[in-house]
């Protein structure tokens, strides 16, 4: 089964709404950028990893792993070359979101998944997509006063961070926090089933998606903190 869909009705027009006024490669993925940034709101759905591109757009929300899946379909979609570059994560990142109890009895580190595009026969990394810019800049008041430079789903651990669209040079929203390289995929179901993906079944799955239905509802409440200023 493949996660990023692309051949689906919903995908297909969503794709072609998209960049039908994009002149060159580029322009449409700021358009695709922009859709996954702000119209797919930044939280956690019910099925975690295994959710599909087509899916993600009837939900609204996802987060760094479903976002990608989306915005590969979405390229794929126009034929724009796109792959999925996955890794660990420092979950650290979490700190705010998830419940502080939380922290204990979670691993270290956690999957995490980019988008690479190909512009100009260069391929490119792009993640500034992944937090809606509500999230992104109450995030960073909540750090800045907080005296941190990693949580609320942002880290500048390693250098700026930008929620702008970019390649990288104005700054990433995670990079900071990836502490293991797992390597580049074409679908995110095939990291899935490979060893290198850390599996949640069972048990610890219901004890994890308890600690992201928790999340999702202090996502709306850091969200207010930017309609208040």
């Amino acid at each position: 089964m493949k996660l990023s869909d692309f051949e689906h009705p919903m995908v297909q027009a969503r794709a072609k709404e998209l960049t039908q006024s994009g002149a060159n490669t580029e322009e449409k993925l700021k358009s695709i950028f922009h859709y996954l940034r702000d119209e797919i709101k930044f939280g956690f759905p019910s099925r975690w990893d295994s959710v599909k591109a087509s899916e993600t757009i009837e939900y609204g929300i996802g987060y760094c792993n479903t976002k990608a899946t989306l915005f590969h379909a979405l390229c794929k979609a126009v034929n724009i070359p796109s792959r999925i570059h996955t890794g660990l994560i420092d979950l650290n990142i979490m700190r705010g979101i998830f419940p502080s109890y939380a922290f204990p009895v979670m691993p270290a580190s956690g999957g995490h998944s980019w988008t690479e595009v190909e512009v100009d026969g260069e391929w490119r990394q792009i993640d500034s997509y992944i937090n809606d810019l509500q999230l992104y800049e109450a995030a960073l008041k909540l750090l800045s006063s907080g005296g941190r430079n990693t949580g609320y789903s942002v880290s500048l651990a390693k250098g700026p961070s930008s929620c702008e669209f970019n390649f990288g040079e104005k700054g990433f929203v995670h990079m900071g926090a990836v502490v293991e390289d797992h390597g580049i995929w074409d679908d995110f179901a095939d990291y899935m089933a490979s060893d290198r993906y850390l599996a949640l079944t069972g048990l610890k799955l219901k004890v994890f998606l308890s600690f992201t239905r928790a999340g999702n509802r202090k996502i709306e409440r850091i969200r207010s903190l930017h309609h208040k200023g």
